[in-house]
Formats: C-alpha cells, structure tokens, sequence
C-alpha cells in the first residue's frame, strides 16, 4: 500500500514570535479594550421612583387594554417606535467598537504580514479547508492543515470567546455573540421623557379608551342558551 508524503515547508522559527505571536497578543488585548470601551460607552438606565413607576404601568395598561381588546394583532413594526431608538443607539455603539478595530487589525495584517505560511495544524483536514485556512497565499498543492496569517486572525477572532470569558467573565463585551445578542430588543425607555406632558397622555388615552365599543361575551347569554335547548 502506497503512503502518501508527508509535505514539508521549512519556515523561519523566528515567524512564530514576530508573526502567530503578536497577532495573538494584539487580537487579546483588543478585545479587552473593547470590552471596557463598551461599557464606558454604554448609558446606564436611569432608576425610576415609586410615583414614575406606578403611573408608567397604568398608562401602559391603558395602552394594552385599548390595542388589545378585541384580538392579538400584528406585531408592530419595532422602526417605527420612538422609544426603541435608546436601544438602537446602544446596538449601534455595540457595533462600531466591534467593526473599527477589526477594520484596523485586518488592514494592519494585509501591510506586514499577507502572504506568510505561519503554522500546521497537527490533524488533518479534507481540501474544503484550503480557501479558509490559507487565506493570501495562491498555491494549488499546498497541504490543507497549513495555515496563513491572516487566517490566523479570523481563527483568533472567531476562537477567543473562552479566553474573555476567563479574563472578563462570562458577561463580557468582547465575546461577539454577546455583542449581538446583548442588544436584540430595546430596553425600556422612559415614557415621560424632557417636553412630555404626564397629564395630556393620559387624558388622551382615557379618550381613546372612551371611543372603544364594548362588547361582553356574556350578553344574551340567556336567549342563546334557550335556543340551544329548543333546537
């Protein structure tokens, strides 16, 4: 039975410490920065007192009992709320200190380091891998296992969830998955925000409650149930 060769690439060891070893470091100490960036950047909500709180609730129990009365609708649309645009602003932010540092340690990588075969990985894998794993490098034959600089960075970027969660804990901002699920749905705004009167909302949404025709279940319960009996 024939063996297939074992392909060898000599490669300068010092790749390992001006190359795989920076990128790890800096891929590291980018997310913890972007971390504390998040949470600097991020607002914390205001505590509403026991007045605010009460009043935010009945108003919102006239709301829900005016919109759903009669049937479960629709969902909304969540763009066209005002309210949920604290929770856009927070996405938003969310976003940008992901983006701007991934943009700039691509672009750092491509200028020193595009083109270089820095590892192998020690199993093997099918030839689906090459395109992901040698990312910058154009060679046909190349041994799939071997791994390029700038897949390194997607490796460590994709890779580095459980080191943040060690260094930062489990609820931190450099774990991307956290990024993007921190913020899915907007948190509860203020409802009597600066140039919004309390008394007109309210005034406003008992007349929308006045306008609703009521219609019980029960009435002519009695003429229904004898012409069930008759028939």
């Amino acid at each position: 039975m024939a063996q297939v060769p074992v392909q060898t690439i000599h490669r300068d060891p010092q790749l390992f410490y001006w190359i795989l070893f920076p990128i790890t470091i800096v891929m590291i100490l980018t997310g913890i920065l972007r971390h504390y960036a998040t949470v600097l950047m991020s607002s914390p909500p205001k505590p509403l007192d026991l007045r605010s709180t009460r009043e935010q609730r009945s108003l919102l129990h006239g709301i829900s009992l005016r919109s759903h009365f009669h049937a479960l609708p629709t969902p909304a649309n969540p763009m066209t709320d005002p309210s949920s645009m604290d929770g856009m602003m927070g996405m938003m932010k969310n976003q940008m200190a992901m983006i701007i540092p991934n943009t700039l340690i691509m672009s750092w990588i491509n200028a020193f380091f595009s083109g270089y075969v820095i590892m192998k990985l020690p199993f093997p894998l099918t030839i689906k891998f090459k395109s992901m794993l040698q990312a910058g490098v154009g060679t046909k034959d190349m041994d799939p296992r071997w791994m390029s600089s700038i897949s390194w960075y997607f490796l460590c970027m994709f890779g580095l969830q459980s080191v943040f969660n060690f260094l930062l804990g489990n609820d931190n901002a450099a774990s991307q998955m956290a990024q993007q699920m921190g913020q899915m749905g907007p948190q509860a705004s203020q409802m009597f925000g600066p140039g919004v009167d309390p008394n007109k909302q309210f005034m406003a949404e008992a007349e929308n409650l006045a306008v609703i025709e009521h219609h019980s279940v029960l009435d002519g319960v009695e003429q229904r149930l004898l012409e069930g009996i008759r028939v």
